[in-house]
């Protein structure tokens, strides 16, 4: 067989390695069996080939110990699914978020262009019995290169399932991570003048949503774009035919904002800092007989043209088809049912961990084909696993 060991000095796979070997263990020395390096690196894998919880990842585990092997001890051999729970049950997830983003960080080095940023509710995490309500983490998604960034820290997550609680975990998360230069879009629930800000101290521009949560804003920008000369504008129009349906959306932008640095119609009124240009999109939906119509607002700090505009829009949603909707259907996230300690926490980042390597193989199989065959082919999971490309 072919020796294993020589593939840890690839760079992704040693960066991986590497930041799990930062992850204080508390266990007593003497007590441990099983390093944490060993049993973080045994969950990816086994997340990465197919595992959707402690028993499908142990089992791998038991059928690929000889693989594990080629990366560390791993001399007790494999832990039980139980031990594997009540070890991620106790990591300290603010630690686990920051290894990640890190992870990230140092393995995708380039500045980002469009980064999205989106609240996802796990379903099955809450607990009638106690009280507790799912857990709902924000993530931060560069739609582009479609990799998942980092998460907020755990308090800006706690007692979640209110998406109120956005408004304070998207500057914790954006305070983490190196956004300079990034065009940062956010649903109407981050449409606030202190995300706006804290977007900008990051060197970075907000591309925010306007709705009712902002009712004299978002009646202000409608109002303009019907009476707007055509000399203040500038439009474009795209056509998508899916599914029986047409869809024609025309994205308006304009610059001329300067009616909003004059005094707010009531005192206090919120203010967003260096808005620079206001837009609008425009859906018409023809299925059959049937049209449908709905009209959008959108602000953003850049100087944005309609094309740049519709690119940042468009863009935003990938978080829901790309990210969100992958976990759910192919990493299985909303049936999870871990509710104790930190492991609903902590397993998201697993499955972020290896949704970004899974999306990293340079074949045409979809994600969860590339699950499957890693899950029987360690070859292929060490392409997973493997160096950065060029």
């Amino acid at each position: 067989m072919e020796d294993l060991s020589a593939f840890s000095a690839k760079p992704r796979l040693r960066l991986l390695l590497d930041q799990f070997s930062k992850i204080k263990d508390t266990r007593q020395a003497w007590k441990v069996a099983y390093p944490l390096r060993e049993v973080l690196f045994l969950v990816v894998c086994g997340t990465i080939a197919s595992g959707d919880d402690y028993d499908d990842i142990a089992d791998w585990g038991e059928a690929h110990l000889s693989f594990l092997r080629g990366f560390a001890e791993f001399h007790y051999g494999i832990p039980c699914a139980d031990w594997l729970r009540t070890v991620m049950n106790r990591i300290n997830p603010d630690l686990f978020m920051a290894c990640f983003s890190s992870w990230v960080a140092e393995c995708w080095p380039d500045k980002l262009d469009l980064v999205a940023i989106d609240g996802k509710t796990s379903r099955r995490s809450h607990n009638r019995k106690t009280g507790q309500k799912p857990l709902h983490l924000v993530s931060a998604f560069a739609t582009n290169s479609r990799l998942v960034l980092g998460h907020p820290s755990t308090r800006a997550q706690e007692a979640v399932d209110e998406k109120s609680n956005e408004i304070t975990a998207i500057p914790a998360l954006v305070e983490r991570l190196d956004l300079a230069g990034a065009l940062v879009s956010i649903d109407a629930m981050g449409c606030n003048p202190n995300i706006a800000q804290s977007i900008l101290d990051a060197e970075a521009d907000y591309l925010l949503a306007v709705k009712d949560n902002q009712p004299t804003l978002h009646a202000d920008i409608k109002s303009y774009f019907e009476t707007a000369p055509s000399g203040e504008v500038e439009q474009v129009e795209t056509v998508g035919k899916d599914h029986g349906r047409i869809e024609v959306r025309t994205y308006t932008v304009s610059h001329v904002v300067d009616w909003y640095a004059a005094p707010r119609s009531y005192p206090g009124a919120p203010r967003f800092p260096q808005l620079t240009t206001i837009a609008m999109v425009e859906s018409r939906i023809e299925r059959g007989d049937k049209i449908e119509t709905e009209q959008r607002s959108y602000i953003s700090s850049r100087m944005l043209s309609a094309a740049a505009f519709a690119d940042g829009a468009r863009g935003h949603w990938a978080i829901e088809n790309n990210l969100h909707w992958t976990l759910d259907v192919t990493f299985n996230e909303d049936q999870s049912r871990l509710r104790t300690g930190h492991g609903a926490k902590n397993m998201a980042v697993v499955r972020h961990f290896a949704l970004n390597l899974v999306r990293q193989v340079a074949d045409k199989r979809s994600i969860k084909r590339r699950r499957k065959r890693a899950a029987w082919d360690p070859t292929y999971l060490l392409e997973i696993l493997g160096p950065l490309r060029c």
